[in-house]
């Protein structure tokens, strides 16, 4: 166990470290922290705090870095994650009250996110489970072709065009009155179940295009949007490519891949708790983040949630970055909530 001067010593290891990207000094961290002890202490401090592998000494004449397990004691002390400013709050609020669909609301956040934190910033879409049909509606596009769209409570709009020949103004009309009656305020799965016995309701001459819109319904009902993950700011990730160590490459290619994210994301969203949940390094499974640090939340309510977060260098502002990864989430949350 390290005493309280090691602890403020790593504290200010860390805290330099992020901010200049240099290795670290003994007489430095005196200077500039007020640790009231000489510098020959803070080195044997520094001695004993590489020995336990809480700092690593690169060069023979350089001062010392954080390691993986140094940044983990760092960010375990934090005792409390510091609330947004009143101006930060207001500017969230801002800048996510103009959305008008679920699209928009995940493209502004993961936006604003990256803006905020300078990383990486991730989001899965909402856990379709917590949402409920608001409105269908039927829009014939030609003498063939029929438009099927549905939106849902999250504000997600979803489409789906159908061949429909010989389909007439007055079937459309029919079948988009009985399925709002049917359909609406449930959820998805609900609405797949009362779809069972639709068709039994249209005679043998109607019943065909009947049968393809519901199929059209029953498609979009199946589409799991909460397996898409939207990312932005990956040219923040640039900018730390030196610090990253192995090649940046890796990283930036995973970035690419639906399903290596959606693991990033579960690994915050599995117990189904609103933590917030960080991964330094080696505790990432995914070896393509092993030189990156994961910081996640989950957003949504007990009907299913989801997660977002940003990934970055470990050398990443832990304090800062878990506030800003914490408040939006938990924005969102309540902005979906509220419809």
């Amino acid at each position: 166990m390290l005493d309280d001067r090691k602890l403020d010593v790593l504290k200010a290891i860390v805290t330099d470290y992020v901010s200049s990207r240099e290795p670290v000094g003994s007489k430095a961290l005196v200077e500039r922290h007020g640790l009231h002890v000489s510098p020959a202490t803070v080195r044997n401090d520094m001695a004993a705090l590489e020995e336990e592998g809480y700092i690593s000494h690169p060069h023979t004449s350089a001062g010392r870095i954080p390691t993986d397990k140094g940044y983990r004691l760092f960010v375990d002390r934090i005792a409390t994650v510091k609330p947004l400013s009143g101006p930060e709050r207001r500017a969230i609020a801002s800048f996510m009250n103009g959305a008008v669909d679920i699209d928009d609301i995940v493209t502004r956040t993961v936006r604003l996110l990256a803006q905020i934190t300078h990383q990486v910033a991730i989001m899965q879409y909402p856990v379709a489970s917590s949402s409920s049909i608001r409105h269908l509606e039927l829009v014939g596009l030609s003498a063939d072709r029929v438009l099927i769209v549905l939106i849902t409570s999250t504000g997600a709009v979803e489409q789906r065009t159908l061949e429909l020949p010989g389909h007439t103004e007055d079937l459309l009309a029919r079948l988009r009155n009985r399925l709002n009656q049917l359909l609406i305020g449930r959820t998805p799965a609900e609405s797949a179940d009362l779809l069972s016995g639709f068709l039994e309701e249209f005679d043998p001459t109607t019943r065909p295009m009947a049968a393809s819109v519901t199929a059209g319904v029953l498609e979009i009902l199946s589409a799991d949007s909460s397996a898409r993950v939207l990312v932005s700011g990956v040219p923040n990730l640039t900018r730390f490519g030196p610090t990253l160590h192995t090649s940046i490459q890796p990283v930036l290619e995973a970035l690419e891949e639906q399903v290596v994210l959606l693991r990033l994301l579960g690994d915050a969203t599995s117990d189904g708790s609103a933590g917030l949940t960080v991964r330094i390094g080696s505790e990432n499974s995914d070896e393509n983040f092993q030189s990156t640090s994961v910081v996640v939340s989950t957003y949504g309510d007990d009907g299913g949630r989801s997660g977002l977060g940003v990934v970055g260098p470990t050398l990443m502002d832990y304090p800062s970055t878990m506030a800003a990864v914490r408040a939006i989430a938990r924005y969102v949350g309540r902005f979906l909530a509220e419809g």
